[in-house]
């Protein structure tokens, strides 16, 4: 069982230490949520770009060298991410060496430079990250399944933004943006894994942590609109199709009993190798090589994504069968005993993968931040195992058939995915 401890900084910042027993690593991870989702529409890809610039260096340690070779000196794994939801950065180091990865962490991102030359390159160097993702296939259905779900709502937008918003960015603008959305009190601190050097009120943890600035608390990010029913085909001149359906379950995502329900729906749905969406569409007709259900919870909406990457000539085949695996879910409901394997398998997942410290961060930030709950990793997998068959068969009821957005990359017209 872990022991958890919590605090909030002078400046707002809540810091959790989240103790797991039977490790020797430790995750340090700091999280706002400043994501794409609380951008204007004009900073579309500032948060992200943002994420990028701190990683050049901070008072102390004031070049991207210095910031790099010390975590390496300590044998530390450091990354950072941006989603819709929020902006995180983390360093997973052996235990003895965490309170340098926090002096470390708490310095380049507390206190940036935001040298405007480092500023000027890295433009180009995000640049050829969008212009990476544009190559991808399956990465562009990711992007328009987005769009053709939730349209020019942030939500719509990409995370990484247009290339010309990166071109026009200002050193002013992104420093405005960091202190209208980077406030303590709408982010967490956490240290998470063997937590013993760092000990519980200890004032040197706490100086540390207090780099970040006290700022004001942000306004509201714009809520979750509702699913927009739009196909979008983006057609390119190839054998390959790369297809995907988005579903907005009726259910309250700031409710976690139902948020774990959707999660088992999804894992029988198309979440494994036993999973209906698997077993029909790859293994009994040979549609395609991947295929997937998946749901995600944002903090005011939950949907429920489906994808499969396939020849084109099956493409019209699967999407027909996909969502009538899902009308047939809605009509009969799940049995039993696949939704007993699906909850198994769902939970067993989990359970691995809080065998990961950083998994362990990443969960409790989102817990946190996003919805506002308890970030104990035990009781996420309680949940998992406390899901009932009405409870699945009841969030069947609540995906309508009916009503998807998809999206698709491929040689193809919008007129082919004409509801099922």
């Amino acid at each position: 069982m872990p022991t958890i401890t919590s605090e909030t900084l002078a400046n707002g910042l809540p810091l959790h230490r989240v103790a797991l027993p039977g490790t020797r690593a430790v995750t340090i991870l700091v999280a706002f949520d400043a994501g794409a989702r609380s951008e204007r529409a004009e900073e579309n890809g500032m948060a992200h770009f943002l994420e990028h610039l701190v990683f050049k260096g901070g008072e102390k340690y004031d070049h991207y060298k210095k910031v790099n070779e010390t975590a390496e000196r300590m044998g530390g794994s450091l990354n950072a991410y941006t989603s819709h939801d929020l902006v995180a950065f983390h360093i997973t180091v052996r235990a003895e060496a965490a309170m340098e990865a926090i002096d470390l962490l708490t310095d380049f991102v507390g206190r940036p430079l935001l040298n405007a030359d480092e500023l000027d390159r890295e433009r180009g160097v995000v640049i050829q990250e969008i212009q990476r993702y544009k190559d991808q296939p399956s990465a562009v259905a990711e992007e328009l399944i987005d769009k053709a779900a939730f349209g020019d709502h942030p939500l719509g937008r990409t995370v990484l933004g247009p290339e010309e918003h990166l071109r026009t960015f200002s050193r002013e603008a992104i420093v405005a943006f960091r202190e209208r959305r980077w406030a303590g009190a709408r982010g967490g601190a956490f240290v998470v894994g063997n937590v013993d050097h760092v000990a519980e009120g200890d004032p040197a943890v706490a100086e540390l942590f207090q780099r970040f600035p006290t700022l004001d608390v942000p306004g509201p990010y714009e809520a979750a609109p509702r699913l927009q029913l739009e196909t979008l085909v983006e057609k390119r001149d190839s054998n390959q199709s790369h297809l995907r359906l988005m579903y907005a379950p009726d259910i309250d995502a700031t409710d976690p009993a139902q948020r774990a329900a959707l999660t088992i729906y999804s894992t029988l749905l198309g979440g494994s190798m036993g999973s209906r969406l698997f077993d029909e569409i790859r293994e009994q007709r040979g549609l395609c090589y991947s295929v997937y259900a998946i749901d995600h919870a944002l903090s005011d909406a939950a949907v429920l994504q489906l994808g499969a990457g396939l020849e084109s000539s099956k493409c019209d085949e699967a999407y027909k069968r996909m969502r009538e695996i899902v009308a047939e879910l809605h009509a009969d409901g799940p049995t039993e005993e696949e939704v007993e394997r699906a909850r198994a398998y769902a939970a067993g997942r989990r359970v691995l993968a809080f065998e990961n410290t950083n998994a362990v961060a990443r969960f409790a930030a989102s817990q946190a931040i996003v919805f506002g709950e308890d970030i104990d990793p035990d009781r996420a997998i309680d949940a998992l195992d406390a899901v009932t068959f009405a409870d699945v068969a009841a969030i069947a009821k609540k995906v309508d058939p009916t009503a998807a957005a998809v999206a698709c990359v491929g040689p193809h017209e919008v007129a082919e995915f004409a509801a099922a």
